[in-house]
């Protein structure tokens, strides 16, 4: 398999934390959004919608989303429960991490991390943080009552979701005020086949 992918993305990082934590094997090809590297001709042959994460696989298809690559990774794997219900909780918090998660802490972080915090959109940023502490407080309150997201077994929902709430601070989130999050970090952290962002 090839991953293309930012080492410093969120997105891409979830990919490598399951393959890490799947003990499998792949190539990485490094890839310069800022560049332009995802609008290339080759580039958009592989994926026309011309975003990382993608995701080679041996027989020469293609995969792209992130939690859809995630989904496919993990399809029999502990990560996934057998049950129904427990199966649908993951997926829903990862749909959350999409819709509600990744909107405000990803694109806060981008434009703090890679973008310097330009004034043209120091506006924007202001604006994303009240929605960001919406999400990680939701998080924060969930796992005040289970040591991870869906229950007490470490599954998806929390390899889709640590990606990038563990670099919260770099947009401007101070996890502090989230004590149950930074337990969660840890326990995340002390896992076997665990891998840092980079």
């Amino acid at each position: 398999m090839k991953l293309y992918g930012d080492a410093l993305s969120g997105n891409c990082y979830k990919i490598q934390l399951l393959l890490s934590l799947l003990q499998r094997d792949y190539t990485w090809c490094e890839i310069d959004i800022l560049k332009g590297d995802t609008q290339t001709l080759e580039f958009l042959n592989m994926n026309p919608n011309g975003k990382i994460p993608l995701l080679e696989l041996d027989d020469g298809r293609f995969l792209s989303e992130s939690n859809a690559i995630l989904g496919y990774l993990a399809e029999g794997s502990v990560f996934v429960p057998q049950d129904p219900y427990l199966k649908a909780k993951v997926y829903e918090w990862m749909f959350f991490e999409q819709y509600s998660h990744e909107p405000c802490i990803a694109v806060a972080r981008f434009i703090q991390k890679y973008l310097a915090l330009p004034k043209a959109r120091e506006q924007e940023y202001q604006a994303l943080q009240a929605k960001g502490h919406k999400a990680l407080a939701i998080m924060e309150r969930q796992l005040s009552q289970s040591e991870y997201l869906v229950g007490n077994v470490f599954s998806l929902a929390d390899i889709a979701l640590y990606a990038y709430t563990h670099v919260a601070d770099e947009g401007g989130f101070d996890l502090a005020q989230y004590p149950n999050i930074q337990a969660w970090c840890k326990r995340i952290e002390g896992q076997s086949g665990y891998r840092k962002m980079g």
